[in-house]
């Protein structure tokens, strides 16, 4: 019988049906870090359990870390303590723990798949949201809270509801200076943040088969942000050519077998979908966000949409996101004025990222006024940007080269908004507070966008650039 990958996945994985009707699903990697563990490693405590299966188990730092100085302790006191807490379950639990030291730290969602422990056929669990970016490899990703951390370190298992599954067509192509965030910022604003409630979401159709796979990550990762449970891309020769020699993943004669298990989990020319959605990518240009979810976004060349034109759904939260903003409806996205640019984060914090970004700001500068920051994903990211010289391209623009980590994306660390600062950001949440100041404002966009936003001192079409 003819299936799509996530049924595979999931048939693969399930290891008994609960009598909730849950499923209990054997997860293969799990990933975690500083904030969501330490509870789950005291419930382990209390109940005088241990971890099943630390080969399976894998941490870094991410979150809390601080970007320009590292230098220990921590001058904020929560943050120092998780650090502490981490450092100590790891070395007690025997568990990998990507630190400062080992040059291998990032954020897990960047270090996953370059090291090669995000792998096709996997089920994927991390106690946080976007734990959807790994579905980009043909996997399986879940973002977990607390409790299910602590059931996967016990017992390698987690209880699931298994969702529908939704195909979603991108025919066509991208035009020129149009990214992967553009196409999921695009994807949200038409579904809306609750339209994927309930399914898990396959990316599919020429324009997704087009993509190299750090381009896939970031569609995936911002999956959980329409509302899906998850995202995943099937693989390809994109996807086994990017895993090839990488740290975790089988070398020789294995690889070979590996790639050939691999092929036999991307769904079937004939399995059957919950839901397909036919989209056409040449409709895309640069997203912008103007409100205060990332499913309240226009082309950059639109303007904001009037209250009376939206749904009655919307009207009350689009009315919310106006008086945050400050914004009138019915202006034009692009002229928005910015105080800050902030290029990083698990959904575009990787080198092709940087690389965009680069593009744009090589040979121009930084408007006066605006504080602009560059935060690799990871310390590898961070190696390879300094080998070709996108550091000091970022430095002589005028941006701040920072060290690896999750950075303003969230703000639980030093990087945060003052005040009504408006924010052009490449991460993937624009909720009230989300970049540490409670009256702050978000715009999402792509790395390119931002960087078009940091030398312009407002918003501005890339493509002119």
């Amino acid at each position: 019988m003819s299936k799509n990958l996530f049924d595979k996945i999931w048939d693969l994985h399930t290891v008994k049906t609960l009598p909730t009707g849950q499923t209990q699903l054997f997860i293969g990697l799990h990933l975690i870090h500083e904030v969501t563990s330490p509870q789950a490693f005291a419930m382990l405590r209390e109940r005088g359990l241990s971890v099943l299966r630390p080969d399976r188990t894998f941490a870094t730092v991410d979150h809390i870390v601080p970007t320009d100085d590292q230098a220990r302790p921590y001058s904020d006191d929560l943050a120092e303590k998780m650090m502490q807490a981490l450092e100590k379950n790891t070395e007690e639990n025997d568990i990998e723990f990507f630190n400062l030291e080992s040059g291998m730290q990032g954020i897990v969602h960047v270090i996953g798949p370059e090291l090669g422990l995000t792998q096709p056929g996997m089920t994927i669990a991390c106690g946080d949201s976007h734990t959807s970016t790994h579905g980009a490899f043909g996997a399986i990703g879940f973002g977990v809270g607390t409790t299910q951390i602590r059931d996967i370190l016990a017992t390698q298992t987690m209880a699931l509801s298994k969702p529908k599954v939704r195909k979603l067509q991108f025919n066509g192509t991208l035009s020129a200076g149009v990214t992967s965030k553009d196409l999921i910022l695009y994807l949200i604003s038409k579904l809306g943040v609750n339209g994927g409630i309930g399914f898990a979401y396959e990316y599919a159709g020429p324009a997704i088969e087009a993509l190299d796979m750090e381009a896939r990550m970031s569609i995936c990762n911002m999956s959980i942000e329409g509302g899906a449970r998850v995202g995943y891309i099937n693989p390809d020769q994109t996807t086994y050519d990017y895993l090839e020699g990488r740290q975790y993943v089988p070398k020789g004669e294995a690889f070979d077998k590996a790639v050939a298990f691999w092929k036999s989990m991307a769904s079937d020319g004939d399995s059957e979908y919950d839901e397909i959605m036919t989209f056409d990518a040449g409709d895309i240009e640069p997203m912008v966000t103007w409100g205060i979810n990332p499913g309240q976004a226009v082309g950059v060349s639109q303007s904001l949409p009037e209250l009376a034109n939206c749904s009655d759904d919307e009207r009350a939260t689009a009315a919310m996101a106006y008086e945050h903003m400050g914004f009138t409806p019915g202006q034009p996205m692009a002229g928005a004025k910015i105080d800050v640019a902030f290029i990083g984060s698990c959904t575009n914090g990787r080198i092709s990222d940087l690389r965009a970004a680069a593009v744009v700001a090589k040979g121009r500068r930084v408007a006066p006024g605006v504080r602009a920051f560059v935060v690799p994903g990871s310390m590898q990211v961070a190696i390879q940007a300094r080998e070709e010289g996108l550091d000091k391209i970022f430095e002589e623009a005028g941006f701040q080269w920072r060290r690896a980590g999750c950075s303003m994306c969230l703000a639980m660390n030093p990087d945060k908004l003052q005040g009504r600062e408006l924010s052009a950001s490449s991460s993937n949440r624009n909720f009230i507070g989300r970049q540490g100041s409670p009256t702050g404002r978000t715009l999402l966009m792509s790395p390119a966008m931002v960087a078009a936003a940091a030398i312009a001192g407002k918003v501005v079409d890339v493509r002119t650039l």
